[in-house]
């Protein structure tokens, strides 16, 4: 991994290929932290779905997820499905 210290990390399917996330394990102080997840764009939920395992992981609550951008024929949200959810802009492909 690319962090110092020990770390939680998951490692997740891409379109075209895997990618690997990590987190300090020492990140969520006090343990049992809410975790606001924000993000640019949500298409089909692979990144999302891993960050929020990776929290879940390190010891904290996701609370909710805000994304700028969502492509939403991609059904991201069905990766995080007890999530509350807020995008800006919902993209749909007509």
């Amino acid at each position: 991994g690319k962090l110092p210290a020990a770390v939680h990390a998951i490692e997740y399917e891409l379109e075209y290929g895997r990618d690997r996330l990590e987190v300090h394990q020492d990140a969520l102080y006090p343990p049992g932290s809410k975790v606001l997840m924000v993000d640019d764009l949500i298409a089909t939920g692979g990144t999302a779905g891993a960050t929020a395992q990776l929290i879940q992981q390190a010891g904290g609550t996701l609370v909710g997820c805000a994304f700028v951008i969502e492509l939403v024929d991609l059904k991201g949200r069905e990766k995080l499905p007890d999530v509350p959810i807020i995008s800006l802009v919902e993209y749909l492909d007509d």
